[in-house]
């Protein structure tokens, strides 16, 4: 079998800004990036010109370029890419019961991480940052990487490729009933947190008999 957790809310709990715009503006002009003054109407412009397909990921660092193209401003992608990641950059908390339950599952068989995340590179960051050993990992999925979002299928069976498992052996457990609960449409096991807390998962798999 193999266990994937979701990340944000559930192994970890991390704000996030409180004015996102703000921010990444804040961060593109710590990199002398030149921040259009109407910065938040060259955004949602940006944001709907770009079609993207139902489940499909968009990086924030992707509509921020288009938001400064716009308005004929032209950074490196590294220096957009940087100043979107620091404006996510917030303190992580390791929720309780995390890391008993990565160890009870790992005690069982292969653990992934199976994210919803739009800024390249906040998964991997997060990880390192938190109290979990990342070694008790053997993937780690992120939508912005893999360009589809849970609940779409393609999220789910990047996860148990990546684990080299079948969908029928995979538990996801998370604390979005649509996006984690997603996992059940495809085949896998979905556990929610609103009905089996972090801290009970250890219990769960004992009951379960695995």
């Amino acid at each position: 079998m193999a266990v994937s957790f979701d990340l944000f809310d559930t192994l970890v709990s991390v704000p996030r800004p409180e004015d996102t715009p703000g921010a990444i503006a804040a961060e593109l002009d710590a990199r002398d990036v030149p921040v259009p003054a109407d910065w938040e109407t060259a955004g949602r412009e940006a944001a709907a010109a770009i079609d993207a397909a139902e489940g499909e990921e968009v990086s924030i660092s992707t509509y921020a370029a288009r938001a400064l193209a716009s308005r004929d401003v032209h950074p490196e992608r590294k220096a957009i890419e940087s100043a979107v990641l620091a404006a996510f950059d917030r303190p992580v908390a390791t929720r309780d019961g995390a890391l008993e339950a990565v160890a009870a599952a790992g005690a069982r068989g292969s653990v992934g991480v199976l994210s919803n995340c739009s800024v390249s590179g906040l998964v991997e960051r997060t990880l390192e940052r938190s109290a979990i050993d990342t070694q008790r990992f053997d993937a780690v999925v992120s939508s912005v990487d893999l360009g589809w979002r849970k609940p779409h299928e393609r999220a789910f069976r990047a996860i148990v490729s990546d684990l080299d498992v079948s969908v029928a052996d995979l538990t996801h457990v998370g604390d979005d009933p649509h996006d984690d609960g997603g996992a059940s449409d495809v085949g896998a096991m979905a556990v929610l947190l609103g009905d089996v807390p972090l801290a009970e998962f250890p219990t769960y798999l004992e009951a379960r008999g695995v």
